[in-house]
């Protein structure tokens, strides 16, 4: 699997990129438009293309802090899904150790279920903090979300420093 990195919404493959992205995710859980051409400058965000070849899997888009990493979107076409793509791009992620955070919707329904699994199955561990992620939309509430994180369950500590980089840096721009 290739992790092309896009840093330009003028880049042709931003356009179908920002497709599958509005596609996988709810509105409210979605940067806006202008958002995200503008999140594109910042040297932490990696907002990677996912390919088998010449062929465009999905996204993950990340950003780069000290001492983690932090999984803001991913995503797989639905089409390529159950191929091992997910599993395959998560490994190349955490290859090197340095802990890998994300977000899940609450285990209460079928789909948010397999979800975990999945992601358990791939090495991450739960971490027992309430978490509620600010709304990137105004007027809209922030929502609850459980912290999954790779390879073991942060302290406290590493909690809180991942907390206040999502309120202080990601949700900044």
């Amino acid at each position: 699997m290739e992790f092309i990195r896009l840093l330009s919404p003028e880049d042709s493959r931003f356009a179908a990129a920002m497709a599958l992205y509005r596609e996988s995710f709810p509105a409210h859980e979605q940067r806006t438009a202008l958002s995200q051409r503008e999140v594109l400058r910042c040297d932490p965000y990696h907002f990677t293309l996912l390919y088998d070849g010449v062929r465009f899997v999905g996204l993950l888009l990340y950003w780069e802090a000290s001492g983690f990493r932090y999984v803001e979107h991913f995503c797989i076409d639905p089409s390529l899904r159950n191929r091992s793509y997910g599993r395959q791009a998560l490994d190349q992620l955490t290859a090197d150790g340095k802990t890998v955070i994300l977000e899940i919707d609450p285990p209460v329904t079928a789909i948010a279920l397999r979800r975990k699994g999945f992601y358990e199955r791939c090495g991450f561990r739960d971490n027992p903090y309430a978490h509620v992620h600010p709304p990137y939309h105004p007027g809209n509430d922030g929502h609850e979300l459980l912290v999954l994180s790779h390879p073991a369950s942060l302290s406290r500590e590493a909690y809180g420093r991942f907390n206040r980089y999502l309120q202080n840096t990601v949700m900044s721009v």
